[in-house]
C-alpha cells in the first residue's frame, strides 16, 4: 500500500529501505538510502560498498523492473537473481555504470559510442553538397529531407538522395576493401623469414615448417632456389620465387617413414600463399594465433584508415568530407558545428539548427567530463577505462530519464582533479531531472559533494560488512567511529613518505629518453631519477600513457633485449635498468580456479606438507591428490570450483555454493587428513582462513610463512587463501602481483604503476605508499601514472604533462618536487597539489 499523510493523501516515498542485506560479506545490513539525492557509499577496499550498491540496490531495482515485463520479453533479456536480502522497499528502476565497462569491438569509435556520429551523418545527409554519378556537385537542398530524387544541374542526371546510412562505415558507407574497419591484414615478409642467417633446408621459411609443408623446400629447389645457403645470400629472383612463386608441381624424391625413397609429384606453395591458406582454414583461436604471427595490421590503403567508401567521402559540408569532420577533436567540433547553419540556404536553416543543436548538447556534456581532446574517429578499444565510463555517464544524462536510480561505481576513475567538477555537474543534472544517484567512490573531492553518506566497514572481507556511520559530511566528521570522516573534513591526511631532497634526487643516476612526435604528443626529452619514486601527472589525454607505456617501457625492454628502439624513440640512456615490470590492475586469472593460495604459490607448498602427514601416508595420498583442480581429493560434484550452475529454464542460470563441499572445493576424504595432530587443521579448513589467520598455523613452514607475511605487509591479510582471484579489486590484484617482487634486490628494475589508487580508500592509499617505499628501499626505480593528490604529494619527483588534453597537451609542463610543482604557474596539477604538498 502507498503511504498516506495525515490528510489521507498518498505521499511519495522519500527513501529506499533495505533490511537484512547479506550479499557477499554484508552482515544483515539495515540501511535507509534517501531518494532524489546524491548518496555516496564509502569504506575501505573490500568492506562491502559494491555489495550494497550493486549487489542489493542495483540488483533489486533492475530485477523488479524486468519482472514487470512479459514472460516472452524476459526470456530474451539477461536477468539478475534475487539478492540475499530480507526486504528492499521503494527501490526505483535502476541503471548501473560499472567501474570497468567492456572494451568495445573493432567497429566501435568514440563517435559511435557517444552517438555523435549519428548526428554528424545526419548533417552530411541533410546539409551536404552531394556529388552526382558524373562528379558534379549539387548545392544543399530540401529534396534530400523530403526523400525526393536529385537532379544534377550540370548534366541532368537523376539519382536517389543519400540517407544517413549512406555514411555509416558499419553499413552502406563502408570501405569495400577493409569492410569498414580501417585496417587490413597483410603478410609481413620479415616475419616469414625471422632468421635470414638460416638456409631454407634449415627452416628459414617459417610458414613452410609451421604449417606442415615439409616437401615445399625441395620443390623450391627444383624451381631453382638454392636451399643450402643462408637466406640472406639468395638473389632477388630466388627471393621472389620464395615469396610469390607460381602454384605449380614438381617431381621430387622423398623419404618414406620406413626409410625407403619414393617419387612424389608435389605442389608448390609460396610463403605468402602458405600463410593466406592457413588463415582461410583457421577455425579456432589457437589456429588464428599461429597465423597472426606472420601478419601485420596496416592502415587500409583505399580509405586511408577512415573506414569510409569513396562515395561516403564525396559529400562536403563547409568544404570538408565526413572523414575530415570525424578527425576533429570534440573541442574543435564544438567550435565548428554552430557555423554550419550559414552554409545552407535560408529556408533550410531551421532544420540545420535542430540537427546541430542536438549534437552540440551531447558534445558539451562530454567536454564537461574532460573528453574534449578526443576525436570522433578514435577507436573505441583505445579508450581508457575512465574514458569509457564517462561516455556511459554522458549517455545516461542525454536520455533525460526521471525516477531512475543510477548506481555509479567509481566514476572518478581516470579523472584529474580539474575534471571532477565536470563529473559532479553531470551528476547534478541527473538529480535535477528527478532521478536518484548512488556513488561508490573514494575520492574525497567527490565524497564531500554528497548529500548523504553511508560508510561500510570497519575493515575488509570478514572484518567489514557493517554500517559504520550514516549522515552528512559534517555528521561523519564528528563521528568518532567513522574512518573516512577525518579525511572529508581535512582533520586527517594520508601520511606522506620520507622524500628524497632535491639535491640528492639524481644521485643514483638518471634515465634519459628522447622521443619524436607520436599521436598528439610532441617531441619530448624526459629524465627520471633512478632509485626514486616518480609521479607522471596531467589531465586526461595529456600524453601520460604515450610517454610512459608507449615510449619509455618498450624502449627499455628493447634495449635490454638488444633490439632496435621503437621508431619514434630517438635515444635512451637506461642507467643500468635491465628489467621492467608493468603492474596494472587487470584481473588475475580467468576463472574461479585461480585463488590467492594458487597465485601466491602457497598451495603447492601446503599440498606437499599435507602429503607428508601420517594421515596422508595412511590413505596413500600424494601432493597431487590435494589439488582441487586435478587431484582425486577434489569435490566430485563441483569439480573443485566450489560452486555449481543451475539451469532454471525461463529464469537466468543461477550459480550456487556447492551443496556437497560447501564451497571448500574438496571431497569429504580431505577432512580425514589433519596437520598438527588431532587439534590441527585440514587443508579445506586452512584455505578457509584469512591470510593473517593462516600465519598462526604455518609457523613451521618457512616458505609458506614468508609468503603469507609478505601478503599481510601488502595490506592483503584480510583475503582468504581460497578466495577466487578474478573477484579481487584492481588494487588488490596489483598488490598480489607484487608479492613475489618486494624485498628482493631491485636495483636493475623499473616498476611502472598505471593509476594504482583505483578503488583505494585513503587508508589503503597509505598502505600503497608503504608498498612503494619498500620497492624503493630495495633499490627499485618506481614510476606511477596517477591523479591521486596524496600519492603525487608523496613522490620524490614529478613529471607534469599538459597543459591540456589532445592537441592542447603532449608537452612536459613542469618537473620537480611537489613543492616546486605547486609553485609552478603553468601546472594545473600544481594548483590542486598546493594543500597536499604543504602538509607537515
Amino acid at each position: 500500500m502507498n503511504a498516506t499523510d495525515t490528510a489521507g493523501e498518498p505521499t511519495t516515498p522519500k527513501a529506499i529501505e533495505v533490511r537484512g542485506a547479506r550479499v557477499h560479506n554484508l552482515k544483515n545490513v539495515d540501511v535507509t538510502v534517501p531518494l532524489g539525492r546524491l548518496v555516496a557509499i564509502a569504506g575501505v577496499s573490500g568492506s562491502g560498498k559494491s555489495s550494497l550498491a550493486l549487489g542489493v540496490l542495483y540488483a533489486e531495482g533492475s530485477r523488479r523492473y524486468l519482472e514487470a515485463l512479459s514472460t516472452y520479453t524476459r526470456r530474451r533479456l539477461a536477468q539478475a537473481a534475487h539478492a540475499a536480502v530480507d526486504s528492499v522497499e521503494h527501490v526505483p528502476a535502476a541503471l548501473a555504470l560499472r567501474q570497468r565497462p567492456g572494451v568495445p569491438g573493432v567497429r566501435s569509435t568514440f563517435g559511435t559510442s557517444t552517438e555523435l556520429l549519428n548526428s554528424l551523418r545526419l548533417i552530411y545527409s541533410r546539409l551536404g553538397r552531394h556529388q552526382c554519378p558524373k562528379g558534379h556537385r549539387l548545392e544543399p537542398t530540401m529534396d534530400v529531407a523530403l526523400d525526393l530524387p536529385l537532379t544534377c544541374p550540370e548534366c541532368g542526371v537523376v539519382f536517389g538522395p543519400p540517407s544517413a546510412e549512406s555514411y555509416a562505415f558499419n553499413s552502406e558507407g563502408a570501405c569495400p576493401r577493409c569492410e569498414g574497419t580501417g585496417t587490413v591484414r597483410e603478410v609481413d615478409d620479415d616475419r616469414l623469414v625471422p632468421d635470414p642467417s638460416l638456409t631454407i633446408a634449415e627452416g628459414a621459411v617459417a610458414p613452410w615448417k609451421m604449417f606442415g609443408l615439409t616437401v615445399v623446400p625441395q620443390v623450391a629447389g627444383e624451381l631453382g632456389v638454392r636451399t643450402d645457403v643462408p637466406f640472406s645470400k639468395l638473389t632477388k629472383k630466388e627471393r621472389h620465387l620464395v615469396f610469390e612463386g607460381p602454384e605449380t608441381k614438381r617431381m621430387i624424391v622423398y623419404p618414406a617413414k620406413n626409410g625407403k625413397m619414393f617419387e612424389l609429384n608435389a605442389s608448390y606453395r609460396n610463403a605468402r600463399e602458405a600463410v593466406r591458406e592457413a588463415l582461410r582454414r583457421a577455425r579456432t583461436k589457437k589456429g588464428l594465433d599461429r597465423v597472426e604471427r606472420f601478419l601485420s595490421v596496416q592502415k587500409c590503403p583505399d580509405c586511408d584508415g577512415t573506414r569510409l567508401s569513396a562515395q561516403a567521402r564525396s559529400t562536403l559540408v563547409d568544404g570538408i568530407d565526413l572523414a575530415e569532420a570525424t578527425a576533429k577533436t570534440l573541442d574543435d567540433l564544438l567550435a565548428w558545428a554552430p557555423t554550419l547553419t550559414t552554409t545552407v540556404p535560408k529556408h533550410m536553416r531551421p532544420m540545420a539548427d535542430s540537427i546541430v543543436s542536438q549534437m552540440l548538447e551531447t558534445a558539451r556534456r562530454l567536454v564537461e567530463l574532460g573528453l574534449g581532446y578526443l576525436t570522433l574517429d578514435r577507436a573505441g578499444s583505445s579508450l581508457s577505462t575512465g574514458e569509457r565510463q564517462r561516455v556511459q555517464l554522458s549517455r545516461a544524462v542525454r536520455n533525460r530519464t526521471t525516477g531512475v536510480l543510477y548506481v555509479l561505481d567509481e566514476p572518478s576513475i581516470g579523472l584529474h582533479p580539474s575534471n571532477v567538477d565536470g563529473l559532479l555537474g553531470v551528476v547534478r543534472s541527473l538529480l535535477s531531472d528527478g532521478n536518484s544517484v548512488v556513488v561508490v567512490d573514494h575520492d574525497v573531492q567527490v565524497l564531500r559533494e554528497a548529500d548523504w553518506l553511508i560508510e561500510i566497514g570497519p575493515g575488509s572481507g570478514r572484518d567489514g560488512g557493517t554500517v559504520l556511520a550514516t549522515g552528512t559530511v559534517a555528521d561523519l566528521g564528528d563521528d568518532a567511529v567513522s574512518r573516512i570522516g577525518g579525511f572529508l573534513t581535512g582533520r586527517e591526511h594520508v601520511r606522506s613518505r620520507e622524500r628524497t631532497t632535491d639535491d640528492e634526487m639524481f644521485g643514483l643516476g638518471r634515465i634519459r629518453l628522447s622521443t619524436r612526435a607520436l599521436h598528439t604528443v610532441h617531441p619530448l626529452k624526459l629524465e627520471v631519477p633512478r632509485g626514486r619514486l616518480t609521479a607522471v601527472t596531467g589531465v586526461s589525454g595529456s600524453g601520460k600513457t604515450t610517454l610512459v607505456l608507449e615510449s619509455l617501457v618498450p624502449a627499455l625492454r628493447a634495449k635490454a633485449a638488444g633490439e632496435d628502439l621503437p621508431a619514434h624513440v630517438r635515444s635512451l640512456t637506461p642507467a643500468g635498468i635491465s628489467r621492467v615490470h608493468l603492474v596494472d590492475a587487470s584481473p588475475i586469472g580467468v576463472n574461479v580456479r585461480s585463488t590467492v593460495a594458487t597465485y601466491s604459490g602457497v598451495l603447492d607448498e601446503l599440498r606437499r606438507a599435507y602429503a607428508a602427514t601420517p594421515d596422508a601416508r595412511r590413505l596413500g595420498c600424494t601432493a597431487g591428490d590435494f589439488s582441487y583442480n586435478t587431484g582425486r581429493l577434489r569435490c566430485p560434484t563441483c569439480d573443485g570450483t566450489g560452486q555449481i550452475n543451475l539451469d532454471v529454464q525461463f529464469l537466468p542460470d543461477v550459480d550456487i555454493v556447492c551443496p556437497q563441499c560447501g564451497g571448500h572445493r574438496f571431497a569429504p576424504e580431505a577432512d580425514q587428513v589433519r596437520r598438527g595432530g588431532d587439534d590441527g587443521l585440514t587443508l579445506p579448513e586452512l584455505l578457509a582462513l584469512t591470510v593473517a589467520q593462516a600465519l598462526e598455523h604455518t609457523g613451521d613452514l618457512k616458505k609458506v610463512h614468508t609468503r603469507l607475511r609478505t601478503l599481510v605487509g601488502l595490506g592483503l591479510g584480510y583475503l582468504t587463501l581460497g578466495e577466487a582471484t578474478p573477484a579481487l579489486s584492481g588494487g588488490e590484484a596489483q598488490r598480489l602481483k607484487l608479492a613475489a617482487e618486494v624485498d628482493r634486490d631491485q636495483r636493475d628494475a623499473l616498476f611502472v604503476f598505471d593509476e594504482p589508487t583505483i578503488g583505494l580508500h585513503p587508508l589503503d592509499v597509505q598502505t600503497l605508499l608503504d608498498v612503494l617505499q619498500r620497492l624503493v628501499d630495495s633499490g627499485a626505480t618506481v614510476i606511477v601514472i596517477e591523479h591521486d593528490l596524496d600519492v603525487i604529494a608523496g613522490a620524490d619527483h614529478i613529471v607534469d604533462l599538459g597543459p591540456g588534453g589532445g592537441e592542447a597537451g603532449g608537452r612536459i609542463v613542469a618537473t620537480g618536487t611537489p613543492e616546486q610543482l605547486a609553485a609552478h604557474p603553468d601546472s594545473i596539477t600544481g594548483r590542486y597539489l598546493t594543500p597536499a604538498s604543504a602538509r607537515p
